[in-house]
């Protein structure tokens, strides 16, 4: 099995870990080599705030204590790096550009998510299917 492993992880893979009600999902996955340490998160603030406000929504019935205590595994266990501005790269979406200029950040970093067509084309972006076939010594990545 892969170790040293860095990641930013998208939004959309945490509530999908949340909400999952399988243990054998690719985001619950990826989320519980979070929590034995085997994927180290890479994130900035703005990372932080976006996971805490889209947790929060009532529409995920999440509980407040449940969204801290993922997030502080990510404050401890993680790093906090700057963005790495880019320049040259269009997005679908203006706010997924944070998670791009902070895998930009970390060498070898993989950025996980579930919109991976929102992304430029790189073999470090990666759906969580993806993450898990190369955590288990798979190849991934195969855009």
């Amino acid at each position: 099995m892969a170790n040293n492993i860095y990641a930013v992880i998208d939004t959309n893979v945490l509530v999908s870990a949340l909400i999952s009600t399988s243990k054998e999902s690719p985001p619950v996955i990826v989320l519980d080599h979070i929590f034995t340490g085997v994927i180290t998160p890479v994130y900035d603030n703005d990372i932080i705030d976006e996971y805490r406000s889209v947790l929060s929504r009532n529409k995920f019935h999440l509980d407040p204590i449940d969204i801290e205590d993922v997030i502080n595994v990510f404050l401890l266990l993680g790093i906090n790096k700057e963005r790495t501005p880019i320049k040259d790269e269009s997005f679908i979406d203006s706010k997924d550009i944070v998670f791009y200029e902070v895998k930009m950040s970390e060498e070898d970093a993989y950025l996980v998510t579930g919109n991976i067509k929102h992304f430029p084309k790189n073999p470090l972006v990666v759906t969580p299917r993806e993450m898990v076939d190369i955590l288990s010594g798979g190849h991934g990545g195969s855009r």
